[in-house]
């Protein structure tokens, strides 16, 4: 548990092989099923202060109250998941901290001197910002706003996870506005 943002809740995976990725984790790992969206609506896209149209396919599923983010990066949009790739990474680039009050909570931690580096929305009440806080991989900070359809997208993840058995271990997105 952090002090500054509380539990871990999800853990993001850049990937160059997302169909990989998924494949190894379900069928070695045991994790799934996977929900995939081989292109996630982000809206009002920033990248270091400049607005970008970004193509990314992710890739969610739960080890126990723990969600794994698996993305690949589909164009050459500047991001931080491209910036972690050419610095020769793979796997763990983010961890992330889901919040009912973003306002409130990005508010509170650029006070204590957290930088925004990308931001982005996600369907109503989905935003999400990544901090400038990488010195090492897998140390960037994602505080992920789970207010609206998100957070129940989340919710039906994780319920999925609980008595999988191993079938279906790919299956599509639901559409946000319909939950």
């Amino acid at each position: 548990m952090s002090r500054y943002f509380g539990e871990i809740r999800q853990a993001g995976y850049v990937v160059r092989d997302i169909e990989a990725a998924m494949d190894h984790w379900s069928r070695v790992l045991g994790v799934g099923p996977w929900f995939y969206n081989e292109r996630v609506p982000i809206e009002d896209y920033v990248y270091r202060g400049k607005s970008y149209d970004v193509h990314n396919s992710v890739a969610l599923a739960n080890s126990g109250s723990l969600q794994v983010e698996l993305i690949q990066t589909r164009n050459d949009a500047p991001s931080m998941y491209r910036d972690f790739l050419a610095a020769g990474n793979t796997g763990l680039q983010h961890n992330a901290y889901w919040t009912t009050n973003f306002d409130a909570d990005l508010e509170r931690l650029e006070r204590q001197g957290f930088k925004v580096a990308m931001s982005g929305n996600v369907g109503r009440n989905g935003r999400f910002v990544y901090f400038d806080t990488e010195s090492h991989p897998g140390t960037v900070i994602e505080l992920s706003e789970i207010a609206g359809p998100k957070g129940k997208l989340f919710e039906l993840i994780h319920a999925a996870s609980l008595d999988w058995d191993g079938r279906d271990a790919v299956r599509p997105f639901p559409e946000l506005s319909r939950l």
